[in-house]
């Protein structure tokens, strides 16, 4: 069953701590606004991200918003930029990989190379991802993800805050303590909208060719590259710099 329709709001307990939780992050993103401007929510569409573009828009806070379009995102994605503009009145700053860099990976490796080894469908996801991420960080002095401690195994032990050395500017996870169901539980509260690929098992969602819905008792990151390992399972966005 999609998760929305899992949530209960008679649960005084999950309300409470969704409450607390939202006034704590509140909190850090008017911070981030005031002390480490300028700052950027890197919007990936997930869920998350749009719990932190309501609180930013809610909140009127001079965060900018982006999103990276990798040219092979989901048709519902898509929708979900739409929507975002028809609800917010945002036009998400969107970023796009360098012709020639996709030119060359494409022509040396092929189309879909990502599936034949980690290391060239993390090549992929460099030339997709990486580099526009590191083209809207400059200048930057804080950016913000959406990531939850909860997600997978690369993630455990995820800060509120840390600098990050392979972007030169300090990093913030408003929602690094969340749970699942407190996520879905502002979504509902707030009539956020969301991607519809979530109403198909789908709890986690990237490129359409890396991203497949996930079955009952599977973990919520098992649709994402689903032939790695768990460990390998990162884009190289949120990967420390060795």
């Amino acid at each position: 069953m999609p998760p929305i329709r899992t949530i209960n709001l008679d649960d005084t307990a999950l309300l409470d701590a969704v409450s607390q939780k939202t006034e704590l992050a509140i909190a850090l993103l008017k911070k981030i606004a005031t002390d480490y401007a300028p700052a950027a929510l890197a919007n990936s569409l997930s869920v998350e991200d749009m719990v932190l573009t309501d609180l930013i828009h809610t909140e009127q806070l001079g965060i900018e918003n982006f999103s990276l379009d990798t040219g092979r995102l989901p048709p519902e994605t898509y929708d979900l930029i739409a929507d975002v503009r028809k609800h917010y009145g945002l036009t998400l700053k969107l970023y796009y990989p360098r012709h020639d860099l996709l030119e060359t990976y494409t022509h040396e490796h092929g189309i879909n190379a990502f599936y034949e080894s980690v290391e060239l469908r993390k090549g992929c996801c460099h030339v997709r991802k990486v580099e526009p991420l590191q083209r809207a960080l400059a200048g930057k002095r804080a950016w913000i993800t959406g990531m939850r401690a909860q997600q997978s195994a690369t993630r455990q032990g995820l800060p509120v805050q840390t600098f990050d050395e392979a972007n030169g500017l300090e990093k913030f996870n408003p929602l690094a303590d969340w749970t699942e169901k407190e996520v879905w539980t502002y979504i509902k509260l707030n009539d956020v909208p969301y991607n519809a690929l979530h109403d198909k098992h789908y709890p986690s969602i990237g490129c359409a060719p890396c991203t497949r819905a996930i079955t009952v008792g599977e973990d919520i990151r098992a649709g994402r590259w689903w032939w790695e390992q768990p460990e390998s399972k990162e884009c190289g966005l949120h990967v420390k710099k060795a």
